[in-house]
This record gives C-alpha cells, sequence and structure tokens, in this order.
C-alpha cells in the first residue's frame, strides 16, 4: 500500500446533464499528481483539486515533445457499481510507452491504487445513461526548464477524469474512411506502437484533408511501400474476407489497442477464422470487386467498434458488404458494450469493480 495524499476541493462544480455530455470538455473536480526527480525517483503521490498546471516557458515537453498518455474508460453497471475496464491491461501500456520515450517507468501497484482512489472518490461523476462513461486519461510530461535535446530529470505523472456521452449520439451507425498513401504516420523503429502526442500531431493534416471530402477518419497504409494497411487515426482496423477475421500484426508501427485485443480474445472464443497478418490495400479491394469483402470496422477505447461502409483509396471506393452494420461487428459491440455495463457475463475477467 502507498500513502495517496488528499486535498478535497473547496467547492464542488455543477455536474452536466448526461444529455449535455459530449467528449473531453468537462473535467471532475479532483485529479491524481506524481512527481520525479532523480536521482530519488517519483515522489509526493496525491489527490488534489482539478486546476490549471504552472510551467515555465522552457518546460522540455513544450519544446522536445518528450510526453506519453493512456485512455481507459470507467461504467456505470447494471448493480450501480463502477466497471473499469481492463485497468491492468492499460496500466503496463504506459511503461512501454515511457521506455521507448526515455520516461521513467512508474510503479504499477501505485498506478493502479491511484486510479481506484481517485474514481472512487469522484464516483458521482460517472454518469449513468445508455452509452455514457467516464474517460480516464494519464499522462506523463518532461518538466526540466531546459532548451536542449535530452531525457528530462523531472516528470508529472497525472490522471484527470472527464464524463462523456455516447460515442454514437444517433445510434451504431457505420462511418466512412479515407485511405492515404500521401503522408505517412509511423515506420518500424519509430514511435508508431506507442501513445505518444507526436503521433496523433503527425495525423492531423491528414485528418483534414479526409474531413474536407467527407469522411470521418483516415486509413494509415505502411510507411515504407505504401502499400500494407496499418491502422485507422484512433483505431485498430479489422476487415471480414471470406469468414475470416483479419487485422494486421503488431511489428512496431501500429498500437498495440487494448479494445483490438479484446476482440481477438472474443472471436477466437466463438471459434471464428481469425488471423494476424499483413494485408494489402490492393488485396482489400480485389475482396471487394469479388465480393467476399463483407465487413470492416474499428476497434478502440472511445468508439469500441466502429463499423465502416465506404473506404475512398484514391479514385475508388470500396464498399463492404451491403454498406449496413456486419454482424460480426454487432454481435462484438455488443458483446463488449455488455460486458462493461454489466449486462453481460465478463467471461474474461475483463472488468474491475468499485
Amino acid at each position: 500500500m502507498y500513502t495517496i495524499a488528499v486535498e478535497k476541493a473547496e467547492t464542488l462544480k455543477k455536474k452536466p446533464l448526461d444529455s449535455e455530455l459530449t467528449f473531453g470538455t468537462v473535467f471532475t473536480d479532483h485529479m491524481f499528481t506524481l512527481d520525479y526527480k532523480a536521482p530519488e525517483g517519483w515522489l509526493n503521490p496525491r489527490i488534489e483539486p482539478y486546476r490549471p498546471l504552472s510551467m515555465d516557458p522552457s518546460t522540455m515537453v513544450l519544446h522536445y515533445g518528450q510526453a506519453i498518455f493512456e485512455g481507459i474508460k470507467a461504467y456505470r453497471r447494471n448493480n450501480g457499481k463502477i466497471g473499469i475496464f481492463r485497468p491492468n491491461a492499460y496500466i503496463p501500456r504506459l511503461n512501454r510507452s515511457a521506455e521507448r520515450l526515455c520516461i521513467p517507468k512508474v510503479d504499477e501497484k501505485l498506478f493502479y491504487e491511484a486510479l481506484m482512489k481517485l474514481i472512487d472518490l469522484e464516483r458521482d461523476w460517472v454518469p449513468g445513461s445508455k452509452e455514457t462513461s467516464l474517460y480516464i486519461r494519464p499522462f506523463i510530461i518532461a518538466t526540466d526548464p531546459y532548451l536542449g535535446v535530452r531525457p528530462s530529470n523531472t516528470y508529472k505523472f497525472m490522471i484527470i477524469l472527464s464524463p462523456v456521452g455516447a460515442y454514437y449520439p444517433e445510434g451504431f451507425k457505420p462511418v466512412k474512411i479515407y485511405v492515404t498513401d500521401k503522408y505517412v504516420r509511423a515506420v518500424k523503429g519509430g514511435l508508431g506502437y506507442v501513445k505518444t502526442p507526436a503521433n496523433y500531431a503527425a495525423s492531423l493534416m491528414a485528418a483534414e484533408e479526409a474531413k474536407k471530402a467527407g469522411y470521418t477518419q483516415v486509413l494509415w497504409l505502411d510507411g515504407c511501400q505504401s502499400k500494407y494497411i496499418e491502422e485507422v487515426g484512433t483505431m485498430n482496423i479489422f476487415f471480414v474476407i471470406n469468414d475470416e477475421v483479419i487485422t494486421p500484426p503488431l511489428e512496431g508501427s501500429i498500437l498495440g489497442g487494448i479494445t483490438r485485443d479484446s476482440v481477438l480474445m472474443a472471436t477466437r472464443k466463438w471459434g471464428l477464422k481469425v488471423k494476424e497478418e499483413h494485408i494489402s490495400i490492393d488485396q482489400v479491394y480485389e475482396a471487394y470487386q469479388k465480393g467476399t469483402l463483407q465487413e470492416v470496422f474499428g476497434t478502440g477505447t472511445a468508439a469500441v467498434i466502429s463499423p465502416v461502409n465506404e473506404l475512398k483509396w484514391n479514385d475508388k471506393i470500396i464498399i463492404p458488404g451491403d454498406g449496413s452494420v456486419g454482424k460480426v461487428s454487432q454481435k462484438l459491440y455488443d458483446y463488449i458494450s455488455g460486458v462493461q455495463y454489466g449486462q453481460l457475463e465478463d467471461d474474461f475477467g475483463w472488468v474491475t469493480e468499485l
């Protein structure tokens, strides 16, 4: 056990109605903070009122981008308790990102204890309406006031919480995806497999072009040949071709999504044919032409499952199946969200209850 100091906010915020919630705009009354100073290590774990940070203009994260983050969700379950989805998978992933960015690893037991204690304190912020949740954002930033390229000697680890509305306010509907071979997001040996702000900054230009063309997100191809499919901007990607579920393998250039892993676990348990293998955009187009491209869907913490009803690749339009939500996508969405909200049996022990 760790001693986590608690300073409660003197004035509590007015909580929004569940119907008013969007994504990432409202934050709870408290946050967790942990400081790092070399050579002492991580110090002073505390929960304190949510408030702005004070930074020197030369703070290293602002200039050299040494930062990582995670995204976790908690849900108001049918029994009234709060369920956190797979915290013991998200926590070590933060440390894998830390290792790549030369950031000191956080003690995972302390991370877990801080997460539980903060959510327990803020339990009234967890919304209860259908498809709403509490979004959890742990992150680490370099805090040395120094202009020079090297790992920082000081860091700040924080956890903030945000109640969010339904990802699909108008119902579970497919999205349109824009395939780009003009820009590169990541290559093997780079930062593609970690959650760091640089990856998301690199995606903005293509995302804006996709938006102007009427598409929701970008599907990235490999950075060397612009041939093999990697991932969508905020999601991993899956294809159902000839009754086989196919997703690109984890080889250092795409994020090992926790929802991706959950989908693989569930589909294999159901006895579906599942492959983690390279698949080119040409193969996807060929399957579409043959009529064997049955489904395309994305997976991620925010949306859980995001069915795709159109891919635009240069001058080609690819429509999976008949363009409606596929049976695998629907079954996965119903199952994973059902487990999250306590409506279905948690076969894999994914949910930690408070």
